[in-house]
């Protein structure tokens, strides 16, 4: 039980702490502007929740182009870390490395739990939010994911199929990573 709840916590922690992380790398391999000086942007909400893990990783690790290492870094030690607790609270040993590939299983679930997040979050905002802030940003995060789906798709009209086979395609994904775990 204790077990259970520690995974819990961890995992709701790590969770927020390595999304801000993950989206952090990912506005910025979209060359997004994530000035903190703008109280109403994304970057107020993702920079203060990464900064302290991000910014001593970039003085050591420089970004490769537009793919931010350091923020890429920060989630998979989060990660990493929590792993790490559950493996030592349930008494396992460290020793063997089977904890750190089980950590890169545990981060390619929450890239895929978080894309799943946001082609949900932009279907339902394409039909009720409409024109707002928060559609055009999610819909900037999506946009790349469905524009090779949408090409290699037949034009039904006014009807996107698009994010339905990005869905099937990420839950694939999904069962994938979870059979590996």
């Amino acid at each position: 039980m204790l077990i259970q709840i520690m995974n819990l916590l961890l995992q709701v922690l790590v969770s927020i702490v390595a999304g801000a992380c993950l989206l952090r790398c990912y506005l910025q391999w979209l060359a997004f502007n994530l000035g903190s000086g703008q109280s109403r942007t994304i970057g107020a909400y993702v920079l203060p929740l990464s900064n302290w893990i991000v910014i001593p990783l970039r003085r050591l690790i420089p970004s490769i182009g537009r793919f931010d290492v350091a923020s890429f870094l920060a989630a998979y030690l989060l990660i990493a870390g929590k792993t790490a607790i559950l493996f030592l609270i349930s008494g396992a040993d460290l020793a063997n490395a089977l904890w750190l590939l089980l950590a890169l299983i545990d981060l390619a679930d929450l890239i895929l739990s978080g894309l799943v997040g946001l082609v949900l979050a932009s279907v339902i905002l394409s039909w009720i939010g409409a024109g707002t802030q928060i559609q055009f940003l999610v819909s900037l995060l999506v946009d790349p994911l469905l524009a090779p789906i949408r090409k290699a798709m037949p034009n039904i009209g006014a009807l996107d199929l698009s994010p339905l086979v990005l869905l099937l395609i990420l839950q694939v994904l999904q069962i994938v990573v979870g059979n590996l775990r």
